[in-house]
């Protein structure tokens, strides 16, 4: 099995001020950091990508576009599943006063909970108030896959990896920690920032070397680098593999390094108004999300 190969480097979803349109497309400025761009109303432009983020063929042609709006880099219909490692980090698992786990600890986020860049993290009505639920921020290296994979052997896991992204962890810590399955204090609607971009996975040939933290407003929570993860992505694609078929599309989340706010003392939790932002390294960027306490039937775009 050979590596994908993409014909783009950097892939942007967005809507473009000519057309009013979705498209997808390549950053003209190789080195911008797309997402802190669009934060600081910086003009972004892009050459447009014909055919779909999922497909390695799409080609980059010479049309430039402006980005009007910056989308999540996949939709949630191309996403289809989301995969989460928890206590993948053995300085996370210090600093939470738990064991290293024998093997990946695995849960699931519904699509309805991703989001892309700039939009609000909606704190739902009933994990309020803040206090006790303790909203807490996790930046996570993300994984997408470029073609099916299934009974995946570490040696040739990384050959199923079309990008990676960025990702953001939105956990409630109160429902987290009151049960064994993480599924519901991780899976709100619209808790699931990713993005700005995704890079090609023939980029960045060693996961294991990527840079990554957290800032809420304008402080730095988490500085770490998955060098400390205790299953590296190859290892993580070939457990999740065994016996279970990894779609195109489908995203694995690698868990999180230490600084998670809810074992501080006294703990720290998001609340309305706060100022977040994820940066991971490899060429992917910020991915700036506010948060707000919902009041109302909010609706977030992705």
């Amino acid at each position: 099995m050979s590596p994908i190969r993409t014909q783009w480097t950097r892939l942007i979803r967005f809507v473009a001020a000519e057309t009013a349109q979705v498209h997808i497309g390549e950053p003209v400025d190789p080195k911008l950091d797309v997402g802190l761009a669009i934060h600081q109303r910086k003009p972004v432009q892009a050459y447009e990508i014909v055919g779909s983020a999922l497909d390695p063929a799409a080609q980059v042609t010479k049309n430039v576009l402006t980005v009007k709006e910056l989308l999540a880099p996949l939709s949630r219909e191309e996403v289809g599943l989301v995969r989460c490692l928890g206590l993948n980090y053995a300085d996370h698992a210090a600093e939470a006063n738990l064991p290293k786990p024998a093997y990946p600890v695995l849960f699931y986020k519904p699509i309805t909970s991703l989001i892309g860049p700039e939009v609000p993290v909606t704190i739902p009505k009933h994990v309020q108030p803040v206090n006790k639920h303790l909203p807490d921020y996790e930046v996570e290296l993300t994984i997408v896959i470029g073609k099916a994979a299934k009974n995946v052997s570490e040696a040739d896991a990384l050959d199923y990896v079309l990008a990676y992204t960025a990702g953001n962890d939105i956990s409630f810590r109160y429902h987290q920690m009151a049960v064994s399955q993480w599924n519901f204090s991780k899976g709100f609607d619209n808790t699931t920032p990713i993005g700005p971009c995704l890079v090609a996975a023939h980029t960045i040939p060693d996961p294991q070397k990527v840079p990554l933290k957290t800032v809420v407003n304008g402080k730095t929570v988490q500085d770490g680098t998955t060098a400390d993860q205790i299953f590296n992505v190859r290892q993580t694609i070939a457990f999740l593999s065994q016996g279970t078929t990894l779609l195109p599309g489908s995203i694995i989340m690698t868990g999180t390094p230490k600084g998670v706010g809810f074992v501080k003392k006294p703990p720290v939790y998001l609340k309305n108004g706060d100022d977040m932002n994820v940066w991971v390294g490899g060429g992917i960027g910020t991915l700036f999300n506010p948060v707000v306490e919902e009041r109302g039937n909010e609706k977030a775009k992705l």
